[in-house]
């Protein structure tokens, strides 16, 4: 569906969070007007300073949603209580998404982006990516005119779990370091989120995003290590040891369990993205060399020392 670019906002849900914030910025950058849905504690003022309106809301209010969606021209939803925690990270996930369908619904938005989640629909025994899956019905459902991009995993995360990889020469990775996955950088993900509005996309697309191609948390490893000038080995912990850990952990934080899930479906190999849909709207996806170049520099920033090729 060929869109026209509107002087409408676009409300952006997630805005203060690092995704979110990013994509703000791309969509400024675009020219666009930009407003944020933000609840009533946050500081906006950041958003504020760029010249982003603010919509005082919650996703587990509907009202404050419909308030927040009238007289925009699209959303795009950031929002992921998985990643954020908290007491009600699941009602987000869950009760949050629907009532965002429903306002984007009542609202008649031209074009609803959600941020989902690579091969959301093959994961129900995995709870946060299943219910991107649902989310993605509901708006279909409702017929509401969506895109929905499911990236794989956050690289910016993955390389960090275990700290700054280029400082400490390690990465952590809970499972098997051999098996090729798909990866996403936060600040390509962010671009193609914001030029989505106006691809020229179909309705209830759901478009996988990633590399050029899949690669394992060792290649990573290496690649990074190319990049710094220095040795970055990768310390794994033995699936069994995860599957036993979540197994224990996960009856007091349901967290522990969904993330162990998680891994494990990454070790069958599965979690790989077809990116053929992704460069006809977006163009080439990045290298996994490029990719990771890109984010080695930004881990090197602070340390001027480490030499980093450009």
């Amino acid at each position: 569906m060929t869109t026209t670019p509107s002087t409408l906002p676009v409300l952006v849900v997630g805005a203060t969070g690092s995704l979110g914030g990013k994509v703000v910025d791309e969509l400024l950058k675009r020219g666009k007007s930009v407003r944020a849905l933000v609840r009533s504690t946050t500081d906006a003022s950041r958003l504020e300073n760029k010249g982003v309106e603010i919509a005082r809301g919650d996703m587990l209010d509907l009202d404050s949603l419909v308030a927040a969606m009238h007289g925009a021209d699209a959303v795009i939803t950031t929002a992921a209580g998985y990643t954020r925690g908290g007491k009600n990270a699941q009602d987000i996930d869950t009760v949050g998404n629907s009532n965002l369908a429903e306002a984007a619904h009542r609202t008649g938005i031209r074009r609803f982006v959600l941020t989902s989640i690579l091969t959301s629909d093959q994961t129900p025994n995995v709870p946060h990516f299943w219910h991107k899956k649902v989310a993605e019905d509901k708006l279909e459902q409702l017929g509401v005119p969506f895109i929905a991009l499911r990236p794989g995993a956050f690289i910016d995360q993955v390389a960090s779990m275990g700290g700054n990889p280029v400082e400490k020469g390690r990465m952590m990775w809970p499972g098997k370091t051999s098996v090729p996955l798909t990866f996403v950088h936060t600040s390509d993900l962010a671009a193609y989120l914001a030029a989505a509005v106006d691809a020229d996309a179909e309705d209830a697309e759901r478009i996988d995003i990633g590399w050029d191609r899949p690669v394992s948390v060792l290649e990573v490893a290496n690649l990074m290590a190319d990049s710094a000038g220095k040795p970055i080995k990768v310390r794994a912990v033995p699936s069994a040891v995860t599957r036993s850990v979540g197994a224990l952990a996960g009856r007091f934080w349901p967290i522990v369990q969904d993330m162990t899930a998680m891994f494990g479906w990454f070790e069958t190999g599965r979690y790989v993205a077809d990116p053929r849909r992704q460069e006809q709207l977006f163009g080439p996806p990045p290298t996994a060399e490029d990719a990771i170049a890109r984010l080695t520099n930004e881990l090197v920033k602070p340390n001027h020392h480490i030499g980093v090729p450009q």
